[in-house]
């Protein structure tokens, strides 16, 4: 990881983000998801329930191992809470949309965006300027898993 930022903006929402490179960092992003998920239930007060806590690692894990799958250079992971929502985004350098399978319960592999899709309840992709930003919103209290197996 080579920078974080926190910040308390309008509207009790917080904020933190992080440039990762590498297969490595992808660890660090998670730790930095789980980090900032505490610091949001012990020093702001919001609630979050431990299956939200574990989805939004899940979803960082497979948004950033995507990233350094399929594009060069570094990825920045910014995850934003407000209104009882975690917006996990990632951009990378690679303007290409990714590729979202349908289910196929006899594929192996590649079902890393399907899952996240599932356990989202929004999911976007936009391009940039400089490549494209894919962002999942994860509810925070809510059980997220309800009617999903």
């Amino acid at each position: 990881m080579d920078c974080a930022e926190r910040r308390l903006g309008r509207g009790a929402a917080l904020s933190v983000s992080g440039v990762f490179q590498g297969s490595l960092d992808i660890a660090a992003a998670r730790d930095l998801a789980q980090r900032f998920l505490a610091d949001a239930q012990a020093v702001h007060g919001l609630p979050v329930c431990r299956s939200a806590m574990d989805i939004v690692q899940l979803v960082v894990s497979e948004l950033m191992t995507n990233a350094d799958k399929y594009a060069p250079g570094a990825s920045l992971l910014t995850l934003d809470v407000s209104g009882g929502t975690i917006n996990v985004s990632v951009w990378d350098s690679n303007p290409t949309p990714p590729a979202i399978l349908p289910h196929d319960p006899t594929r192996i592999g590649q079902h890393g965006l399907e899952i996240v899709i599932k356990l989202a309840h929004g999911f976007t992709v936009h391009r940039t300027p400089l490549g494209k930003r894919i962002t999942a919103a994860i509810a925070l209290t809510d059980d997220p898993l309800a009617g999903v197996l």
